[in-house]
C-alpha cells in the first residue's frame, strides 16, 4: 500500500521487527504472514493518502473547475473508504484463514493499482493551473508516492514496477507534452531518470531487505534450533541429576547395608573370640590353648576383610575427607613398628625403616592407611628375608617431593597380573602354592591403597620381579615439621599376658545376650566383679537403687534397644557419681566412623567388633593403669 512523504515515518515504524521475514518465505504460511503485516501497515498509508488528498484539495480548491477537481477527490475518497472497510474486515476476522487471506491480497493489490492511477491522473487534471510552485508541489506529492511505495513493494517487484508506471508514466507525458513551457523535455527527461533510479533503489533495497531477511530466518532458524538443544541439554542435566541422585541413593543404601551387616557378623564373632579367651583361662591344655589361638586368628581375619569392605563403601560414597597436615615419619613409623614388629619376629622376618627423620605434609589417617596395607601384604607374601620401609627426598620440577617406598623379598608379582592389582577382588596367581597366611583377604587391600592415594593426589606405583619381591613408590608433598612439636617417647614395655583385674568392679551394658555372657565370664576369669545390663533402662534402675556402687571401668556398647546409644549409658553413669571420674572403653560394630567427635567430648575409647581378647585387654590395662 502506498504512503505519501508524510506517512512514511509511521509506516516503517509501524511494521512489527519480525514482519519481514515471512514476506520472502517460499511458502503458503509465509504469505499469509506477509499478507496480515501488509494490513498492519494500513492505518498509516491510509493517513498519508488522507494527507495527500487534502493538499490537492487545498492547492487547486480555486484554481481547477470544480467539476474536475470534486470528481477526483470522489474517486480518490471512494478508493480510500474501500481500503479501509477492508482494513476493518481483516481486524473482525484475524483468525480467517490463508486461502481467505490471499482472495483479500487480489481486491488490495487492485485497489493500490488503482490509487497509483489515480495520482497519475492528478498530473493531466491539475497541470499548468497556478504558478510554477503549484507545478513544483504537484510533481513532489505524486513522487513522494513513489518513494513511499519502495518499502511497502520491494520485495514484490511485478506490483511496484506496474504501480510506479501508473504514477509517473502519464506525469512524465503529461509534461514532455506541455508545448507551452520551455525545458519541459528536459524536466521530462529529469523524471525519466527519476522513474530509472526508484525502480534501481527499489532493486537495491529488496536485494539489500531479502538478504536481510534470509539471514534474519538463517538466525531464526539457528536460535530455534539452539533453543532445542538447549532443551536437550537441560533435559540431559536433569537426567544426569536424576541418575546421580539414584546413584548417591544406591551408595547411601549399599553403605546402610554394610554398616548394619558388618554389625549383625561381627557380634557373633565378638562373642566367640571372647568365649575362646575365656576357655584358655579356665583349661591349661597345650591343645585347648592351641585352638583358642586358631579361633582368635580366623576372627582377627575377618575382622580385617570387614575393615577392607567398610573402606571400600566409605571412599565410594564420599565419606572420607583428606585434611593434609605435617607428619612426622618417626611417630608414624614407631605405630608400624609396634604393630607389625611382633608379626614379622613370628615368620623370621627383619623389619626396617629408614628415613624416620624426614616430615611429609599429607593428611595423616589415610597416609597410615595406605602404609599399613602395603606392609601387611609385604609380610604376607614374604617367607624369607625382610620389609624396608624407606622415605627419601626427590628433587622434582614443581619442588622436593617424599617418596615413600614398601620394599620386600617376598614372591613377587608376575607381570601378567601388575596392570591388575589395583582392581577390586583381584588377587595376582603365584607359580607356586601360597601358603594359608597368604591366600587371607578378598583382593581389596591394594584397591583402597590405589583410591586413598588418588584422595591424596600421592601418585602410587609397582615393580616387581617374580622369586626376588616387590617395591611399592608412593610422592608425597614435602612438609615442614610444626613447632614445639615433641618428639614421641620410646614405647613402653609389652603389656603382660596375665591380666588381674582383682578387686575391681565393671559395669557392662551390652544388648546382645551372647557377647555380654561372654564378656561377663571373660571379665570374671581377669578377677572382676561385674554387673551387666542389656538395656539403658535397666542400668537406670540399677543406679537407683541402694546398691549401686561406683564402677571403676564402664564397658558399654554403642547401639542399644529403644534408640539409645551407649553415650546414654555414659551420661547417667556419670551423673550418678558426678564427683568421680568413671573411665569408660564403647564397643561398636560398625567401622564407618564418626565417633571420634563423641569419643573426645564424652571422654572415652572406642574398639570395633569383633575385639580380640589381647586387643581388650590391653585397653581395660591402659583406662585402669593396670601395669
Amino acid at each position: 500500500m502506498p504512503a505519501d512523504a508524510a506517512g512514511l515515518p509511521a509506516i516503517a515504524g509501524a511494521v512489527p521487527p519480525a514482519a519481514p521475514a515471512p514476506a520472502v518465505a517460499g511458502g503458503p504460511g509465509g504469505r499469509v504472514d506477509h499478507i496480515r503485516a501488509l494490513y498492519v501497515q494500513t492505518p498509516a498509508t491510509l493517513t498519508g493518502n488522507l494527507i495527500g488528498m487534502a493538499l490537492m484539495a487545498s492547492m487547486f480548491w480555486s484554481l481547477a473547475p470544480p467539476g474536475r477537481l470534486f470528481g477526483w477527490l470522489a474517486v480518490g475518497a471512494t478508493l480510500w473508504l474501500l481500503r479501509l472497510a477492508h482494513y476493518v474486515r481483516f481486524r473482525r476476522q484475524q483468525d480467517a484463514d490463508g486461502e481467505q487471506l490471499r482472495l483479500w491480497r487480489r481486491s488490495w493489490m487492485a485497489l493500490v493499482l488503482c490509487q497509483g492511477a489515480l495520482w497519475g491522473t492528478a498530473v493531466w487534471l491539475f497541470w499548468g493551473l497556478g504558478t510554477h510552485y503549484h507545478v513544483v508541489a504537484l510533481i513532489l506529492i505524486v513522487y513522494s508516492y513513489c518513494l513511499g511505495s519502495v518499502q511497502l513493494l520491494a520485495t514484490q517487484s511485478r506490483v511496484f514496477l506496474a504501480f510506479i508506471s501508473l504514477v509517473l508514466t502519464p506525469t512524465i507525458v503529461r509534461i514532455a507534452s506541455d508545448t507551452s513551457q520551455a525545458w519541459h523535455l528536459q524536466l521530462a527527461i529529469i523524471l525519466t531518470l527519476l522513474f530509472c533510479i526508484t525502480v534501481l533503489m527499489a532493486r537495491t533495497y529488496g536485494s539489500a531487505l531479502g538478504q536481510a531477511i534470509t539471514l534474519k530466518t538463517r538466525t531464526d532458524e539457528l536460535a530455534g534450533r539452539l533453543r532445542t538443544e538447549m532443551l536437550a541439554a537441560e533435559e540431559a542435566r536433569r537426567l544426569a541429576d536424576e541418575a546421580r541422585r539414584a546413584a548417591e541413593a544406591a551408595n547411601r543404601a549399599k553403605t546402610q547395608f554394610f554398616a548394619a551387616a558388618s554389625h549383625d557378623l561381627r557380634q557373633p564373632l565378638h562373642a566367640m573370640g571372647l568365649f575362646a579367651e575365656a576357655l584358655r583361662q579356665r583349661s591349661h591344655d597345650p591343645e585347648v590353648a592351641s585352638l583358642v589361638n586358631s579361633i582368635n586368628e580366623s576372627v582377627d581375619a575377618l575382622e580385617g576383610l570387614f575393615g577392607e569392605l567398610l573402606d571400600i563403601t566409605r571412599i565410594d560414597t564420599g565419606g572420607v575427607d583428606v585434611n593434609p597436615a605435617p607428619v612426622r615419619l618417626r611417630e608414624l613409623f614407631q605405630r608400624l613398628r609396634l604393630h607389625f614388629e611382633p608379626v614379622a619376629f613370628e615368620k623370621g622376618l627383619m623389619l626396617s625403616f629408614r628415613g624416620e627423620g624426614l616430615v611429609a605434609h599429607a593428611d595423616p589417617v589415610l597416609l597410615e592407611r595406605v602404609l599399613r596395607n602395603l606392609v601387611s601384604n609385604a609380610i604376607r607374601y614374604t617367607d624369607d628375608g625382610g620389609v624396608l620401609v624407606s622415605a627419601r627426598l626427590r628433587q622434582r620440577p614443581e619442588g622436593p617431593r617424599l617418596l615413600v617406598q614398601v620394599w620386600d623379598s617376598g614372591i613377587g608379582i608376575s607381570e601378567a597380573s601388575l596392570p591388575r592389582i589395583w582392581e577390586e577382588f583381584f588377587q595376582a596367581q603365584s607359580n607356586r602354592p601360597l601358603e594359608a597366611h597368604q591366600r587371607k583377604g578378598l583382593g581389596l587391600g591394594l584397591a583402597i591403597v590405589k583410591r586413598l592415594s588418588v584422595l591424596m593426589e600421592a601418585p602410587i606405583s609397582v615393580r616387581s620381579r617374580q622369586g626376588h619381591g616387590t617395591v611399592f613408590s608412593l610422592e608425597v608433598p614435602v612438609g615442614k615439621a610444626p613447632r614445639g612439636s615433641i618428639e614421641a617417647a620410646p614405647a613402653g614395655p609389652k603389656m603382660p599376658i596375665g591380666l588381674t583385674l582383682e578387686g575391681r568392679f565393671i559395669v557392662v551394658v551390652e544388648d546382645e545376650a551372647a557377647v555380654r555372657e561372654g564378656l561377663v565370664v571373660l571379665l570374671q576369669a581377669w578377677g572382676a566383679r561385674v554387673a551387666a545390663f542389656d538395656t539403658v533402662e535397666a542400668l537406670e534402675a540399677w543406679l537407683a537403687s541402694p546398691g549401686a556402687e561406683p564402677p571403676d571401668l564402664q564397658l558399654v556398647d554403642y547401639r542399644l534397644p529403644q534408640g539409645r546409644t551407649g553415650i546414654d549409658a555414659l551420661v547417667a553413669l556419670r551423673a550418678r557419681w558426678a564427683g568421680r571420674r568413671l573411665p569408660a572403653i564403647v564397643i561398636t560394630g560398625s567401622s564407618l566412623g564418626g565417633h571420634e567427635d563423641e569419643a573426645v567430648t564424652h571422654d572415652y575409647h572406642l574398639l570395633i567388633k569383633p575385639v580380640l581378647p589381647n586387643k581388650l585387654r590391653a585397653m581395660i590395662a591402659f583406662k585402669l593403669g593396670v601395669r
